[in-house]
């Protein structure tokens, strides 16, 4: 199963931000023709440890290494805030509140990942963004970047890290995105009122 462990904003905050995306999308160049693909609310997600391929074997470790992680963590506040980019390649809305414990979510995501087995490779520099658009060929994202600048999504409270499946598309239709299903969530803090949810 390829799998990631991730943090997921609520409805009501992906609405939001789905109006904002809704502006983006009317600047010029924004089309499909032009090698942008939108990301579907849907997927919006902020990755905090990608493990790729993992057997299905080593998902119960995983799995209670992540339960640990999150029962490590305290809930917290965050809001979407901003844009930015990486290279001509991804657009992306970034992360404001409280960042510093999201960091250390992910980092512990990926210590989880590391000792169950799963992670080839550390990672550094963690930095918090939720991708929008992508483009094969390098494309300029400064417009959007610059509209995204005055962006600021209402605050919620993280409350759970969840485990993630990524199905990637089969049909080969052009602009089929990846599906996502949670495999499992854990609330942070190990709150009883919550607690581990296999879904």
């Amino acid at each position: 199963m390829r799998l990631f462990a991730a943090v997921l904003p609520p409805p009501d905050v992906t609405a939001e931000l789905g109006s904002a995306v809704g502006e983006l999308r009317k600047l010029p160049g924004s089309g499909t023709g032009a090698g942008l693909r939108w990301t579907a609310p849907a997927g919006w997600h902020f990755t905090l440890a990608f493990y790729g391929e993992v057997d299905d074997e080593l998902v119960p470790d995983l799995s209670a290494r992540l339960e640990r992680s999150a029962r490590r963590t305290a809930p917290f506040a965050l809001s979407l805030r901003g844009g930015g980019r990486f290279g001509g390649r991804a657009l992306w809305v970034g992360a404001t509140g409280d960042v510093r414990p999201l960091r250390l979510l992910a980092e512990r995501a990926e210590a989880a990942g590391r000792k169950a087995g799963v992670t080839r490779e550390e990672h550094h520099g963690y930095r918090p963004h939720l991708t929008l658009a992508r483009s094969r060929e390098p494309a300029d994202f400064a417009p959007y970047v610059s509209a995204l600048d005055g962006f600021e999504g209402r605050a919620w409270t993280v409350g759970e890290l969840c485990l993630m499946r990524s199905r990637l598309p089969v049909s080969g239709v052009p602009g089929e995105q990846p599906r996502y299903e949670v495999l499992a969530r854990w609330a942070l803090g190990g709150s009883p009122s919550r607690g581990a949810a296999r879904v």
